[in-house]
């Protein structure tokens, strides 16, 4: 009875499985006024006595009947046969009259029995059941079932129980129902399917769902499975009071319990699973229900799965759930529309979205206002600026204009293009319609402040923010910026202040921007800070922004340098700074690379921007200092270079042996090395170097060449310099055409001449177009070598190649004759020189002077 008494505590209301339905179907809604139309119900005698006899045979563990509907055959035949209008006879009516009538006196506790004084020993136990059914009020049925129970006809009995329990569900006296339930239990009758599942529907109409629960357990642990119908209402109400989690407990349950759904069951399971965010489950249920069961689905179901699928990144997903849904015949609604649309404008497939738009209007979908905003914000994408404006004053017009998004949409198509002032025109009206502004809104106006520079406005707007709480990190970050940007240092330290007092959660951005006020105001060891403590709280930073916060660190330093810092305070903060991040990033996967890549770029900025190779310089003396050793050939070839720029040849030679012991030199070092020796003016320890090079077949890169070349002439090695060319031109090395001017250069300069031009013949014939100098150069080589006819031809093949010839190539022919006594063409080639625009100066006359 202990049990009994804790399943009684639990919420119902009856559906179509209750005794109403099973045993009087066609009298639930009798009505005494019309004879002819009342509502007849008379079981075939044989079949409601067989029923009668098998549950009073069975005891109380008997299962439930399944009560006879009538066809309409049987019905019309049952109007036939009917006694004067009255199925169950004069006295039932009477009866049911008598007990109704008591509704309308002063409550007392005898009025039934007076009124039912007369009915004695009249009514069978199935009569009485009818006059309790048909009472219209709780507390008639209350009474007439205690006077029903004084009867010499009456048996404990659970249909006159569930009647009873229904009624008091219908109204919500939930404990008097339970009440009853336990009478039920200690008159011994066993309860069945339709009385637990009469007090479940009860508690859940009236939202007892914590009691409905625990009753449910109750029922379950006594072997009673409620029907579908019951289960249905269970997982409804449930779902009205927003109770997903528990509409999925008792689906799983009902799987358990190998309970058959329907199509209402799985329409509202699957929009359980999709409020929780259970995309795969909502999805296999969908399936299930789809291909299965052969249920078609609502829209509302398509429309679930497709925004949800949508919101999860699987945009393909939802596109096939579209299709479906179409295919079907399913009109969408325009929650699906706007779905769609906002799924086409963040993976930009802007194409679609306004196909999308388009098939709307044809189907005679009325856009509502988020369509509309969506629609501007594709038009601002596109760059249909004029189309968007179009499209917001078209919601102007259509009375639709009312949420504050929609007017940020067109701020920020206005922001977009920079046009900052109609944004602020935009969110200005939308206070004037009296459009109740929020945070989205302030945070679009601080924008435009901040791109505006209006750091009163932008001030003011961040004050608004504040009412909300403290702003987000987005527009934290724009302010700071701000500040930071137009030298608000002390704003810009009381807002980070204030931000770490009230215990901010800062994002990567915001991270960075703090860092790079740290840095920019040399607080490096509050830097240093916020680093750690962003490790310490395990957040993620990318490699991109770890980069960047080292070369702010290296920045400062060189920046602390040149101000003549002490060592000691440079040792105190960005050095230990980098090397905490440094560390860090070389724990990350592709860390080393990614600091290799930045010492090779500050190397690369360095050859114009000094302090950025003295940032190279300063992270490669860290990555040293833990260890690391550079596994980029550029960042080491770059590094090498430029400390041979500063002829620095002890750190040029370490870094060189360095890399050398740890692995395999590439090609790039290698030239780097010969550059860098050059410079320092180790000439023969860069020619051997670079023989060294080329026993071990490393790429000869045709810059370093020239320098070679260049520096072994001007230092009278012409062998050396000459063993170069030959052994490029034997290797079959790719020249350009600076190398071909030097290795010419080279020949001129040694006075071999004929050498020269066989040089610039074959660096013609391997498709190399010579420049002016070149050809500059083999004029004079001709001129020299008293070659009038050869540099004539030189000089003309420079003009058929497109280079206009300046002043020193004119110098050149004209010596050319000159030395060949050709004055004629020499005073020929001054007129051409006038002619071209190229005032000759006083070398271009004294050729033609000196020989007279």
């Amino acid at each position: 009875m202990a049990a009994a008494a804790t399943s009684a505590a639990v919420p119902i209301t009856c559906s179509s499985s209750s005794y109403e339905d099973d045993d009087n179907s066609a009298t639930s809604s009798w009505s005494l006024s019309s004879p002819r139309h009342r509502p007849y119900r008379r079981l075939l005698h044989d079949e409601a006595q067989r029923l009668c006899r098998a549950r009073r045979s069975q005891g109380p563990g008997a299962d439930t009947p399944r009560w006879v509907r009538r066809t309409a055959d049987q019905m019309d035949r049952y109007v036939d046969d009917d006694r004067a209008g009255h199925v169950y006879g004069r006295h039932v009516v009477a009866a049911v009259r008598a007990v109704r009538a008591t509704a309308s006196r002063p409550a007392a506790a005898d009025d039934v029995r007076r009124v039912m004084a007369s009915f004695v020993t009249k009514l069978t136990f199935r009569e009485m059941c009818v006059v309790l059914r048909e009472q219209r009020g709780w507390r008639q049925a209350r009474d007439f079932f205690a006077w029903m129970k004084l009867q010499m006809c009456y048996e404990p009995s659970v249909v006159a129980y569930t009647i009873l329990l229904r009624l008091y569900g219908r109204v919500g006296k939930i404990k008097l129902a339970e009440e009853t339930f336990l009478e039920m239990l200690e008159a011994g009758c066993e309860p069945d399917a339709v009385a637990c599942g009469t007090l479940l529907c009860a508690y859940a109409r009236w939202g007892r769902h914590k009691d409905m629960m625990l009753f449910y357990s109750a029922v379950r642990r006594r072997g009673i499975l409620p029907p579908l119908s019951v289960f249905n209402y269970m997982i409804s109400s449930l779902q009205k009071q927003k109770l997903h989690a528990k509409v999925i407990h008792v689906w799983k349950q009902m799987r358990e319990a190998s309970v058959a759904p329907n199509q209402f069951t799985y329409t509202v399971v699957i929009s359980s699973y999709a409020k929780e965010g259970l995309l795969e489950e909502a999805m296999d249920v969908f399936a299930e229900m789809r291909k299965k069961k052969k249920f078609v689905p609502e829209e509302a179901t398509y429309s679930l799965l497709i925004s949800l699928s949508s919101k999860r990144g699987k945009g393909e997903q939802a596109l096939r759930l579209f299709e479906e849904m179409k295919g079907q015949g399913i009109l969408p609604s325009n929650y699906t529309c706007a779905s769609l649309l906002a799924l086409y404008y963040k993976n930009e497939d802007y194409s679609k979205a306004l196909s999308l738009f388009c098939e709307m209007e044809r189907s005679k979908i009325v856009p509502d206002e988020v369509i509309y905003g969506i629609l501007v914000r594709i038009y601002g994408k596109l760059g249909l600026y004029e189309d968007a404006q179009h499209t917001f004053e078209e919601i102007e017009k259509a009375g639709l204009l009312s949420d504050e998004q929609t007017y940020v949409a067109m701020a920020q198509v206005h922001m977009n293009v920079g046009n900052y002032d109609r944004a602020l025109k935009v969110l200005e009206s939308m206070k004037i319609r009296n459009v109740k502004p929020s945070h989205f809104s302030y945070g679009a106006l601080l924008r435009c402040y901040v791109a505006k520079e209006d750091v009163a406005s932008a001030e003011h707007t961040f004050k608004a923010l504040s009412t909300y709480g403290l702003p987000d990190a987005f527009c934290c970050n724009d302010l700071l910026r701000l500040y930071t940007r137009l030298g608000h240092l002390e704003k810009a330290r009381l807002l980070i202040l204030n931000m770490r007092e009230k215990d901010f959660q800062f994002d990567e951005d915001l991270c960075m921007t703090v860092m790079e006020f740290y840095c920019k105001s040399s607080m490096i060891e509050d830097a240093e800070k916020l680093f750690k403590e962003i490790q310490r709280n395990g957040k993620p930073m990318k490699v991109t922004t770890m980069i960047s916060l080292i070369e702010m660190c290296a920045r400062n330093r060189i920046g602390m340098i040149q101000k003549e810092e002490s060592p000691k305070a440079l040792d105190a903060t960005d050095s230990s700074a980098a090397s905490m991040v440094l560390k860090s990033l070389l724990d990350m996967p592709g860390g080393l690379s990614s600091a290799c890549q930045l010492i090779s770029k500050l190397a690369r900025q360095g050859e114009q921007l000094t302090r950025n190779k003295d940032q190279a310089k300063f992270l490669y003396e860290q990555l040293t200092a833990l260890g690391a050793k550079l596994d980029d050939d550029s960042a080491l070839a770059t590094l090498i270079v430029q400390y041979g720029q500063h002829q620095q040849l002890e750190q040029v030679q370490e870094l060189f042996e360095s890399a050398s012991s740890s692995s395999s030199v590439g090609g790039h070092v290698y030239n780097a090395m010969v550059d860098a020796l050059c410079k320092c003016g180790k000439i023969d320890k860069a020619y051997d170097l670079f023989m060294e090079m080329v026993d071990q077949g490393k790429n000869r890169d045709a810059v370093t060449i020239s320098i070679l070349v260049t520096h072994l002439t001007k230092h009278g090695k012409f062998q050396e310099a000459e063993n170069i060319v030959h052994g490029c031109f034997r290797d079959e090395v790719q020249l350009d055409t600076v190398v071909y001017n030097t290795f010419i250069k080279l020949m001129l300069e040694s006075g071999r001449h004929q050498e020269a031009s066989l040089l610039f013949n074959r660096m013609k014939e391997n498709g190399i177009n010579p420049g002016k100098i070149s050809y500059n150069s083999m004029i004079n080589a001709y001129a020299t070598s008293g070659l009038h006819s050869e540099a004539r031809i030189v000089f003309q093949e420079m003009q058929d190649s497109d280079l206009a010839p300046d002043s020193l190539s004119y110098l050149a022919l004209i010596r050319a004759y000159a030395e060949g006594k050709c004055y004629k063409e020499a005073e020929d080639a001054i007129q051409m020189m006038l002619g071209s625009n190229i005032t000759p100066s006083c070398p271009h006359f004294n050729h033609l002077i000196l020989p007279f």
